[in-house]
């Protein structure tokens, strides 16, 4: 990676840490169950989809990779949502960005190879960001990077 790379993701990094610390208090819940890699369950029956990501779909290479690594990183556990400009999708899912503990759940899917990033406008809050993680895994090769 050269220096012009790592300065745009510092960047980048700086950039979202300072819109995390402005914005106002978001919404907890705790993940009652993982449907994939880019689709949750929270207490109340309520389906969440990650905002910005897409992960492969269940007859598509590395599903259960990418829903697997959303098991580990939500499973069971309290979650801070932050909603962007849309509320809901064409089904109904909650429309989210997710963070538990101080991990940034749609960045690191995207991060560690298992999402693509992928812009929904209007919600396009943090999709540099997501882009940048994505061009950092392809480079390192990770996840559905290997291959390709």
């Amino acid at each position: 990676m050269n220096l012009r790379s790592k300065t745009y993701i510092l960047l980048l990094s700086t950039t979202l840490l300072l819109l995390l610390a402005c914005q106002q208090p978001s919404d907890m819940a705790k993940i009652t169950r993982v449907i994939d890699g880019d689709t949750i369950v929270i207490e109340g029956e309520y389906h969440v989809r990650y905002i910005g990501i897409d992960t492969p779909e269940a007859n598509e290479f590395y599903y259960s990779e990418a829903k697997q690594a959303n098991k580990r990183l939500v499973e069971g556990k309290k979650v801070k949502l932050e909603k962007d400009i849309s509320d809901q999708d064409k089904y109904g899912r909650e429309l989210r960005y997710v963070d538990v503990d101080d991990t940034f759940v749609n960045a690191e899917l995207v991060r560690q190879g298992y999402a693509y990033a992928q812009a929904y406008p209007p919600d396009t809050k943090y999709q540099v960001y997501l882009e940048a993680m994505e061009i950092e895994a392809r480079q390192a090769k990770r996840g559905i990077w290997k291959q390709k």
